[in-house]
C-alpha cells in the first residue's frame, strides 16, 4: 500500500507546514518536499512538551504503559505503508524493515512491561529513628523521577528502531518525559507516518497533545535550536562522531548544561585466538565477511577490525575472507553523504603507511562494495587514525607478532560498543589475559559470535567509553536505557499525601 507524505511537522497534536522546504532523496520513486523547521517550530514544540510534563510526568505507570502499547498497535496497523515508504527512501529491503518494525514495537511493549514491574524506580526507605543518639534520624524515602522534556535525534541507519518511535523515544516516554524528535532528513516520510501512529495513540489514550512532537529539517541551525532550548533537559543521539561531538559540546556550553547521550562510533574489534584459527579459520572468515557486509556495513556494531597473530593460519583466514567478500556485489547505501564518507574512509585507510590493499573495487554514487586491507600490529600502534571508524563494508586485518603485541593493540583501542573473542578452550589463558583490557574498552564483550545482533532485553548494554558513547554509564538499548531520563529524589519527613504515587 503506497504512502504519500504530506511533508509537515507534528507539533502539539497539529500538522504544521512552512514555506521553507527540503526535498528528500529517495532510492526509488519521486522526491517529496518536507517542511524545514527552525527556532519557531522548536520553541512551539518545547513549550508544548513542558506544559504536557505537568500532566504526563505525574501520570501512573499503568497509564504510560497503555500509551506505549497503543503506539505499538498503531505502528503495526500501518505496517505495510511503513515498509513501502521506508524501502523507497532508504533502499533497505522489505524484510529488513519488517524486522526493524518488529523490533520497534517490541521495544515499546518491553518498556510498557518494565515500568509496570516498578523495579526500575529503585525505591529506598530509611525509617525514622527518633530515639537515636546522639542525633535522631529523619524518615527518608527515595525514588526515581522523570527529568522533563527530552530531545531525540533520528538515526540514518535505523529509520524505525533508532528514530521517531525508537529506543530513545520509547525509554523517555516510559520514564514520564515528553519527547521532541528531530526527524532525520534521509527518511522524512517514514518519520512522518510513524508520527501519525503516535498521534493516534495520544488521542486514543487521552494523553496531552504536547507529549510528542516531530520537527523535520536538514539544517544545523535546527539541531542547534533544539539542543539549546532551555526547556530541553537531555538529548538522545545516534550518529557520526563529528555531528555528535558538536551537539555534545553545545549541551555542555549551555547556561544550564544538560546530559547528552550520544552513540558516536566504534570499530568493534574481533580478536581471533590461535587455537580457534587452526580449527575453524575458514568458517570464521565466512562469518566475519557476512557480518561485515550485513546492511552494507551500516550498523554501529559492524566488526571493522580483526586482530590475529601472524601465522600461516592467518594467511588462510585472509584468503578465505577475500573469497567471501569478493562474492558480495554492490549494495545501495542509505544516503549520498554516507556513500561519500565511506569512499573518503577507504581512501584514508588505503593511503596510510604500512597498509596493504587485499581486496579493492570501484564503487560510485550510493553504491558500495566491500574493501579489505591488512596491516601489522606495529603499524597500528604507530598510527592511531587506523582505529577510526569507516562506516560501511570495509575490513582491516591487524597481524600482530605475538600475544604480547595483541594485548598492546587491545590497550591502544578507543572506547568501543563491542569487543569479541573468537576462542577455544586451549585459548583460555590468552583470553583471560585480554579480558581486563576488553571490559574497560567496551560496553559488551562477546565470545564466539558476531556483534551485529543487538538483543533488546534487560541485560543488554549498547554503549561504552568515548567515542562509542558520550556517557559510559548508560545504554541506548535494553531496559536500563530508561535510567538516562530519570533522576533520584529524596523525600524527608513528607506525609503520604505529598509523596509521589510510586512511594505510597
Amino acid at each position: 500500500m503506497t504512502y504519500e507524505p504530506h511533508g509537515k511537522h507534528l507539533i502539539a497534536g497539529a500538522w504544521v507546514g512552512s514555506d521553507d522546504t527540503f526535498a528528500s532523496q529517495p532510492v526509488s520513486g519521486p522526491a517529496h518536499h518536507t517542511a524545514n523547521g527552525g527556532a519557531a517550530e522548536v520553541d512551539a514544540a518545547c513549550q508544548a512538551a513542558e506544559e504536557a510534563f505537568w500532566t504526563y510526568g505525574y501520570s501512573t505507570r499503568a497509564e504510560r504503559a497503555a500509551f506505549l502499547n497503543a503506539i505499538a498497535d498503531e505502528i503495526e496497523e500501518r505496517g505495510d505503508q511503513i515498509t513501502d515508504i521506508g524501502t523507497r527512501e532508504t533502499g533497505l529491503p522489505e524484510a529488513r524493515l519488517q524486522g526493524e518494525r518488529g523490533r520497534t514495537t517490541g521495544q515499546l511493549r518491553l518498556f510498557a512491561s518494565h515500568i509496570l514491574d516498578g523495579a526500575y524506580l529503585d525505591q529506598r526507605h530509611d525509617a525514622a529513628l527518633p530515639d537515636r543518639a546522639p542525633l535522631p534520624r529523619p524518615d527518608l524515602k527515595m525514588v526515581q523521577r522523570p527529568i522533563g522534556p527530552v530531545a531525540v535525534f533520528g538515526a540514518s541507519n535505523f529509520p524505525l528502531a533508532f528514530s521517531t518511535a525508537g529506543g530513545d523515544t520509547a525509554s523517555a516516554l516510559a520514564a514520564g518525559c515528553p519527547v521532541v524528535v528531530k526527524g532525520h532528513p534521509a527518511h522524512p516520510g517514514t518519520g512522518e507516518i510513524v508520527a501519525e501512529a503516535i498521534k493516534a495513540a495520544i488521542e486514543k489514550t487521552g494523553m496531552p497533545a504536547g507529549v510528542f512532537s516531530l520537527i523535520q529539517g536538514n539544517t544545523n541551525d535546527l539541531s542547534a535550536a533544539l539542543v539549546n532550548h532551555p526547556l530541553i533537559n537531555a538529548v538522545g543521539f545516534t550518529g557520526s562522531l563529528g555531528a555528535g561531538r558538536a551537539l555534545f559540546d553545545m549541551c555542555a556550553a549551555r547556561p544550564t548544561p544538560i546530559p547528552f547521550f550520544g552513540e558516536l562510533g566504534s570499530v568493534n574489534p574481533m580478536f581471533l585466538l590461535p587455537s580457534t584459527m587452526s580449527e575453524r579459520g575458514a568458517e570464521m572468515a565466512a562469518g566475519w565477511a557476512g557480518s561485515l557486509t550485513m546492511g552494507v556495513g551500516q550498523f554501529c556494531t559492524n566488526p571493522g577490525v580483526v586482530v590475529a597473530i601472524d601465522s600461516p593460519e592467518t594467511d588462510a583466514f585472509i584468503a578465505a575472507a577475500t573469497e567471501a567478500l569478493s562474492a558480495v556485489g554492490a549494495q545501495t547505501m542509505l544516503t549520498e553523504g554516507i556513500a561519500n564518507a565511506f569512499r573518503a574512509g577507504r581512501d584514508r585507510i588505503a593511503g596510510t603507511k604500512g597498509v596493504r590493499e587485499v581486496l579493492t573495487s570501484t564503487c560510485d554514487l550510493r553504491n558500495a562494495t566491500p574493501y579489505l586491507f591488512a596491516t601489522t600490529g606495529a603499524e597500528w600502534l604507530a598510527n592511531h587514525a587506523l582505529g577510526h571508524e569507516v562506516f560501511g563494508p570495509l575490513g582491516l586485518i591487524v597481524r600482530v607478532a605475538d600475544a604480547d603485541e595483541m594485548r598492546a593493540v587491545a590497550r591502544s583501542l578507543d572506547g568501543q560498543l563491542t569487543c569479541t573473542l573468537m576462542m577455544q578452550d586451549d585459548d583460555t589463558d590468552l583470553a583471560r589475559a585480554l579480558m581486563p583490557v576488553l571490559e574497560r574498552k567496551a560496553g559488551r564483550v562477546l565470545v564466539n559470535g558476531y556483534p551485529t545482533g543487538v538483543e533488546v532485553c534487560d541485560a543488554m548494554v549498547h554503549g561504552g567509553p568515548y567515542p562509542a558513547s558520550t556517557n559510559f554509564g548508560a545504554t541506548s538499548v535494553g531496559t536500563l536505557a530508561i535510567r538516562r531520563f530519570l533522576r533520584p529524589v529524596c523525600y524527608q519527613n513528607l506525609p503520604d499525601a505529598l509523596l509521589p504515587t510510586d512511594l505510597t
